[in-house]
Parts: C-alpha cells; sequence; structure tokens
C-alpha cells in the first residue's frame, strides 16, 4: 500500500515512537517465507512439542510457512523487543522462584497496547485510518525469533532465546505485520554462541538439544505453565524451586552475565504478590478466591490446578519440616486429585512422622488411583529411608 510520506522517514519515525511506548528493540523484515521452517517441522514431527497441540495443526503450519496467509496485503513487519527484567529481588532463603518475564503484569496485555498506540501512530502519519495489520504477542502462527534476527535483534543462542549483543536476552517479542512498506533492517550476521555450552550445562533436566531446539516435554518452562496433567516424576527433583518458568539457562549465559540491565518499566516490576513468593503461598491458594489474587499476572495460563501442583514439588524439593503442615492440607482437602497427587510425592520427599502419618491417613479415604500409587510409593520411600537409616553404623 503506498503512501506520501518517504519509507525511509517513516521508518525512522516509526522506530523512535516504538521506542517512546517502552520497546528497547525496534526493528523491521519482510513477509517473505521463513527460510528454516523445516527445523520447525522436524521438531513437531519429533514430538518435542509434548502436549501443545496448537503448534501442529494444519492451519498453524500453513500460515507459518508464510505470512501472507495471516495477512495478505502486508509489506512490512515490525519487529519490537521489550526488556523484562526486573530489579534485584529481596530474596528469602523460602522463596519460590518465578521466571523473570511473569513477575510483573502480564506482558500479552501490556505489549499490545502499546502496539495499538503505535498503530495508530503509524495510521495518523500516513492518513490511512483502515490500515490492515496483525499484532502478535506468542499469540499467533509466526516464528518470532527467526522474525527478530531478520529484522537485525540479534541471533538465535543455542537456548533458543534470541540475544542481543548488547543488551542480553531478556526480552519480550512481539511484532506488527503491516499493509505498508518500511525499510527493511539486514538480518543480524553472526551465530556469538561460539564454543560455549554453558546454558546446556546448566539445564536441570538437559532439555536443550543440540540444534538449537529443545525438548519441551523436559522443559522446566513447559512442565510448570503448559503441562496440564502429571509432571513425570523422574523430572520433579530437577526442577527445584522453579514453581512458575525457569531462567537458568539465561542467568548462565555470558551475553546476560556481561551485559543484561534491570528494567525501569514499571510494568514488569514485580507485583505485591510476586515479589518474594513462597511454596505455602501457592499451596493455600482458595479454589474460588485465587485468581483475584493473581489477576493482571501471566501465572493466570497454569491455572489453580498447576500452581499447587508445582508447589508441592517446589515443597517437596526444599525437604523443610514446616512444609508438612501445608502439604499435608492439600493431600486431605484439595479437590484436584492431581494437585492430591503431588503433595504425596513432596511429603514422601521431607519424610518425618508428620508426613508418614498424613499419608497413611490419606490412604484411608483417597479414592483416586493415580493419587493412590503416588501415597503408595511416597510411603515406601519412607520405609526405604527408615531401612537404610537402621542399617547404618
Amino acid at each position: 500500500m503506498s503512501v506520501s510520506v518517504d519509507p525511509v522517514e517513516l521508518t525512522d519515525r516509526v522506530k523512535r515512537e516504538a521506542r517512546r511506548l517502552g520497546f528497547d528493540l525496534v526493528g523491521v523484515t519482510d513477509p517473505e517465507p521463513p527460510p528454516h521452517l523445516d527445523v520447525f517441522e522436524r521438531w513437531l514431527e519429533a514430538g518435542r512439542h509434548g502436549e501443545m497441540d496448537y503448534l501442529s495443526t494444519e492451519r498453524s503450519l500453513r500460515r507459518r510457512a508464510d505470512p501472507r496467509r495471516i495477512l495478505p496485503e502486508c509489506e512490512s513487519i515490525l519487529v519490537v523487543g521489550a526488556n523484562c527484567l526486573p530489579g534485584p529481588a529481596q530474596n528469602r532463603d523460602d522463596s519460590a522462584r518465578i521466571a523473570a518475564y511473569a513477575r510483573g503484569e502480564d506482558y500479552h496485555a501490556v505489549l499490545v497496547e502499546r502496539l495499538r498506540r503505535l498503530v495508530a501512530f503509524i495510521q495518523e502519519q500516513t492518513g490511512l485510518k483502515d490500515l490492515p495489520h496483525r499484532i502478535y504477542t506468542d499469540t499467533g502462527p509466526l516464528l518470532e525469533r527467526e522474525l527478530a534476527q531478520r529484522a537485525g535483534l540479534g541471533w538465535i543462542g543455542k537456548n533458543t532465546c534470541l540475544i542481543n549483543p548488547t543488551r542480553g536476552s531478556h526480552f519480550l517479542l512481539a511484532e506488527v505485520m503491516l499493509a505498508i512498506r518500511l525499510v527493511p533492517d539486514s538480518p543480524y550476521p553472526a551465530d556469538r554462541c561460539g564454543s560455549c555450552t554453558r546454558c546446556i550445562a546448566a539445564c536441570p533436566t538437559e532439555c536443550i538439544l543440540p540444534n538449537r531446539t529443545l525438548d519441551a516435554t523436559r522443559c522446566i518452562s513447559y512442565l510448570t505453565i503448559e503441562l496440564k496433567g502429571a509432571i513425570p516424576a523422574e523430572l520433579r527433583s530437577s526442577m527445584g524451586d522453579w514453581v512458575f518458568g525457569c531462567d537458568v539457562c539465561q542467568e548462565v549465559c555470558p551475553w546476560n552475565v556481561r551485559f543484561s540491565r534491570p528494567t525501569r518499566d514499571p510494568a514488569f516490576q514485580p507485583t505485591p504478590a510476586l515479589a518474594n513468593p513462597r511454596p505455602q503461598d501457592f499451596l493455600n491458594l482458595h479454589p474460588t478466591g485465587w485468581r483475584a489474587r493473581l489477576r493482571g499476572t501471566t501465572l493466570l495460563r497454569a491455572k489453580r490446578t498447576g500452581l499447587v501442583r508445582n508447589a508441592s514439588v517446589v515443597a517437596g524439593n526444599r525437604a523443610s519440616q514446616e512444609m508438612v503442615q501445608p502439604l499435608a492440607a492439600v493431600l486431605g482437602g484439595d479437590p484436584d486429585p492431581v494437585v492430591r497427587a503431588h503433595a504425596a510425592w513432596g511429603l514422601g520427599r521431607i519424610g518425618g512422622s508428620g508426613a508418614r502419618k498424613a499419608l497413611l491417613e490419606a490412604q484411608t479415604s483417597e479414592q483416586d488411583p493415580e493419587a493412590l500409587i503416588e501415597i503408595a510409593t511416597a510411603l515406601r520411600a519412607l520405609e526405604d529411608a527408615a531401612n537404610e537409616r537402621a542399617r547404618s553404623p
């Protein structure tokens, strides 16, 4: 769609306005089909996406293969990044960890609103009040990290995150597809991970694969957010203190250690409920009142079942006797059998007479087969530990 404004001048104005609205990275690329779609398709074929079936629908694949299937009039894709790293937390020893991007306001609402204002600015600058466009932030069928690399914002690291050479990788990406021509940026040309494998070595569940993809079914972020059923027992101890998401691969990345800085953006500062949460704060989420407590945050995505399930695992990994009472309350009274099963696992990890008593009491009343298996497994673990102690000199 042609406009009277010079594309070079318009692009410069749009980028300045994007930065004024709070975006730290801004770039432009074209809507040509992604050259590395085959990597994504092989990833899906291998089942690495787990239960995220929305990624593999025929319609989704067609649209990812050609952005013009989403917006036929598209001439440019504006790609932006917002630093989401909050200021240093005053962490207590008993805190439950939440990924940096999720500790503030829900980024979907924040970024979409800012992009709507940016589109309004473009419409004003061009005089095109009905300018065809689409706005996305990890909600649409776009390979957004590849688009960001093509827009010159950085390279895709071995941990699959987009890494900017002067700012690191703690960014949330978003895109605006536009039916006007902006001047595209040159793709970021280099892979600056080099021989470094710190992210791969540090991953607690060994989910990072050699080809810059990851096995989502082993990723702590997937396990704590996307997975809706039971967390595989063999991965629970590796979750550590993470109750929602995971930042380990980013925390060890030299580009973040050297260049990443906390944002001053108020939208991404920790909300009061998420400043220093404890596992018991999530174990105590009320079945009807929990949404009000977490309203306006990304944690709603995991739903109450996921959050209490995750907190049960974190409490078990914490192995503190102060976790026995809240876990026992969950095991004895939570309405969800998945949650009760994980509370049983947590009690089995902690041990002690209080944990054993709670498990035995629950065994007499529990009706769900999977929860009963977890209770029996936990009791066997306590018995094995007791026998081992008895054999020790």
